[in-house]
């Protein structure tokens, strides 16, 4: 009976949070729609953004490479001129959201409805402008190959391990143009520890470990960020993320991953999202989302955190790892070909 009763309030929550999305339309204003670019087999991606143009350029570029066929991008109080730079691309969809992003569940109402009206019966990639995407062969084969692979072994969703990057030296320092691949400036990574966890009752995976924990939340690991995501999902209208996109209704979605195969044990095919938050700016950058307060359900609690950041330390150690390649990273168990060779 607990097993019917549990199911009975996550079909009421998947429902709650679609009608959420529904509403949050109203928030949206269109800037320029190419939706009728669309085609049926296009892998689509979409993105929440907030003055982003010291990333935008080399992200497009990024996932224009990986295959992405469209973007749909909805701008939240812009004033660098990413806004401006986006509604001239032509593979992009613009909308522009002047609400508060807190109060849109850090965007995910905005982005679920954009895929409950344009996302069915599409692969969908939703990633955030600082989060590159990388896979087994992802140099010579794009998104719809690994799509193809995806539903010729039965999966609805790829995983990934969001893996934050770091340089050596002082946060803060260097400068980056907006076209340079971020991943020169951020070089370094931890390989470990890493630990997972299944949490009832969406039985969504909680990853956690790596570099920000090691530096930012050793006294108080819990509270450290949560690394696993479900990016890649072949969408349907009854989905919706329930946490950023670490969690997903229905529930047996969370199981399409058991996280990096060097803590599961389990060789699924699986990605990395290489983190960039820690570009030069994240100083700034920081320091306004502070003040902002738009970040975090308990902004306050993480006070500590953003002054940290902003004391400049230096993430490097001796146990540090300089990134290669995606072989490397399935060499060291952070992701997984699953048998495709």
């Amino acid at each position: 009976m607990s097993g019917l009763i549990s199911r009975y309030r996550m079909r009421l929550k998947r429902r709650r949070l679609l009608w959420r999305s529904i509403r949050s339309r109203r928030q949206l204003t269109p800037i320029n729609v190419r939706t009728n670019l669309i085609q049926r087999d296009q892998v689509l991606a979409f993105v929440v953004l907030r003055n982003e143009m010291q990333r935008l350029p080399f992200f497009l570029t990024h996932y224009r490479r990986l295959g992405v066929g469209h973007f749909l991008i909805v701008a939240n109080d812009c004033t660098d001129g990413s806004a401006e730079f986006l509604a001239e691309q032509p593979d992009v969809s613009l909308w522009r959201a002047d609400a508060s992003y807190k109060s849109a569940r850090f965007g995910v109402d905005w982005l679920t409805w954009l895929q409950f009206r344009y996302g069915h019966g599409h692969w969908c990639l939703s990633v955030d402008v600082d989060e590159l995407l990388i896979y087994p062969h992802h140099d010579q084969r794009p998104l719809p190959v690994l799509t193809q692979r995806l539903e010729a072994t039965g999966a609805e969703a790829m995983g990934a391990l969001m893996l934050d990057l770091y340089p050596k030296g002082p946060l803060g320092s260097g400068t980056v143009s907006a076209d340079d691949n971020p991943i020169d400036a951020l070089p370094w990574f931890d390989t470990g520890p890493y630990r997972t966890v299944r949490q009832a009752p969406m039985q969504n995976l909680w990853l956690q470990g790596g570099a920000r924990e090691r530096v930012f939340f050793a006294d108080n690991p819990t509270r450290g960020p949560t690394l696993n995501k479900l990016p890649l999902v072949k969408w349907s209208r009854r989905y919706a993320y329930a946490n950023s996109t670490h969690s997903i209704l229905p529930p047996g979605l969370n199981l399409e991953w058991d996280g990096p195969p060097a803590i599961s044990g389990t060789d699924q095919l699986s990605g990395v999202l290489l983190h960039t938050k820690f570009l030069p700016g994240v100083l700034d950058r920081s320091e306004e989302e502070k003040a902002r307060r738009e970040h975090f359900g308990q902004p306050d609690q993480f006070d500590a955190y953003y002054d940290a950041i902003g004391a400049a330390p230096d993430l490097w150690h001796p146990g540090a790892q300089r990134f290669e390649d995606w072989q490397q990273l399935t060499r060291l168990g952070l992701m997984s070909a699953g048998g495709w060779t």
